[in-house]
């Protein structure tokens, strides 16, 4: 446990430096408008007042280690040296990041106080750019399930209503995220583990293009596509920011695109880049999808905001059997599972500790024959052929970020929605693997609240490689400043 740490700072200026976003508080601790120090101090105690509200952040750093680590950025920037965008701003990194000489749990109780030796290469990037990290967001375990709660943290729950769960599985960065107790966040995504949970928190978070944002180092490096790191942010600009410091080629990872990561720092512009917008409104794929009433009617009002800007919106249903995509992707999941946690499962001492969700995932990959994953691969590549096709009529295709609003804490998943079973833990989140599966960029912008007051997130796919183009229409979607953009969780103190 850290010590608790009083903040500096009076109220007034501790409330701005919350509200301010990465890039303000970037510009500012370099214009020495404000110290390291205060930024932290502020940071430490407004966490620990509100944490224990939503249990977002887990394995704090000790305060005076890293009030130390401040006042050394505030030395290094006396001294006119800086590190990057990111110097002496606070970060926690999702616990399934391996993070040197922070505990990287997972969220299991098999690796519970786990602290590696070094960063993975994502972290790594954000370490470099300046950042001090203060400990880890909650994930579920293993990141399986979009709903962040675990044996050895408990459940995260919702910043607008903590009744409610955060989404996952990076659902412990957007609670962080919204309450203000980080500025910006990183996050992962196989199943939409940035987007669920930045639609339940009225957030931007971004699944980049397949190798935008090389994973590594570990034991494989060329079978598994599904899961990829990249941002989460209160601001489209910070989404990109933060891109722009995860992204890039690695020698240690072959499969990286070799763009220039720099090229995502360019100046964002405003509505008008949304006129003439293509957008291809998938919905709920004719019907296919069971959705909570009023998803729909909240994802079409967002879309209205890009048909005022001069957007074109068209329904349409693709040339592919839906179910054959579920297919797909239950196998090639399995197989990723299965092949990550062999050695775990293969030890019954270790195996029983698994929650049911992981056991069923490996009993069921271990199942899978070679040809079985020849097949879905097959499937998968046609599915990308098939997504090229609408790419000719379309600039995007548009999808609500989840099935369903955030549901109870205590909850584990929905059984049922709008009394349609769902046979897996995680069939009430199908929709987000239309995006996983092409291994294009894909958006979740925040597209309002219900009645209720639960939010939800809108995603927009692009093609493969054009994250940059994507983050430009979210951008002009920002700038047109639908009313609930501004509409915050309880977090002043």
């Amino acid at each position: 446990m850290s010590s608790s740490t009083s903040s500096a700072v009076y109220p007034g200026v501790a409330h701005q430096l919350l509200d301010w976003d990465a890039s303000r508080l970037s510009r500012a601790i370099h214009a020495r408008e404000v110290s390291c120090r205060e930024v932290m101090a502020t940071y430490l105690a407004h966490i620990d007042t509100v944490n224990p509200r939503v249990n977002a952040i887990v394995s704090r750093v000790d305060s005076e280690q890293l009030m130390a680590q401040a006042a050394e950025c505030d030395q290094q920037l006396a001294a006119g040296r800086s590190r990057g965008w990111l110097h002496g701003i606070p970060q926690a990194i999702k616990d399934l990041s391996v993070t040197r000489d922070i505990p990287t749990s997972m969220g299991s109780p098999l690796f519970a106080g786990q602290a590696p030796v070094e960063d993975g290469l994502m972290v790594s990037r954000v370490r470099a750019a300046g950042a001090i990290f203060i400990g880890k967001t909650n994930t579920p375990e293993f990141g399986l399930g979009s709903q962040t709660y675990n044996t050895v943290f408990g459940a995260t729950r919702n910043a607008y209503d903590h009744r409610l769960c955060a989404g996952g599985s990076s659902g412990g960065a957007a609670a962080a995220l919204a309450m203000r107790m980080l500025p910006v966040a990183d996050g992962s995504d196989m199943m939409g583990s940035l987007r669920n949970p930045a639609g339940y928190h009225n957030l931007f978070g971004l699944r980049p293009s397949f190798g935008r944002v090389p994973h590594g180092a570990g034991p494989e490096i060329f079978g598994h596509q599904l899961a990829t790191e990249g941002p989460m942010a209160r601001s489209v600009g910070d989404l990109a920011q933060l891109l722009a410091i995860q992204a890039g080629p690695d020698p240690r990872a072959p499969l990286a695109l070799t763009d220039d990561p720099s090229t995502l720092r360019q100046p964002l512009p405003g509505v008008e880049a949304a006129h003439g917008l293509r957008i291809g409104w998938l919905g709920d794929w004719d019907g296919y999808l069971a959705m909570e009433e009023g998803v729909l009617d909240v994802c079409t009002g967002a879309l209205g905001v890009f048909e005022q800007l001069g957007a074109t919106l068209e329904a349409v249903t693709p040339d592919y059997a839906p179910e054959r995509l579920w297919q797909s992707w239950l196998t090639l999941r399995q197989w990723a599972v299965a092949g990550s946690l062999s050695e775990v499962w293969q030890d019954p001492e270790r195996r029983h500790q698994l929650k049911p969700e992981a056991q069923w995932e490996v009993e069921q990959g271990l199942a899978r024959s070679a040809l079985d994953i020849h097949r879905a691969n097959v499937s998968r590549s046609a599915w990308y052929a098939s997504v090229l096709k609408l790419f000719e009529r379309f600039d995007v295709l548009a999808l609500p970020s989840a099935q369903v609003f955030a549901f109870d804490v205590e909850t584990p998943w929905p059984r049922e929605i709008e009394g349609k079973a769902m046979d897996t833990y995680h069939r009430w989140m199908e929709v987000v693997i239309p995006g996983s599966l092409s291994g294009c960029p894909v958006i979740s912008l925040p597209a309002g609240f219900n009645s209720e007051g639960k939010a939800m997130g809108l995603q927009l796919i692009a093609p493969h490689r054009e994250d940059l183009a994507l983050l430009r229409w979210a951008a002009a979607f920002e700038a047109a400043q639908p009313e609930w953009l501004s509409r915050e969780p309880g977090w002043r103190t």
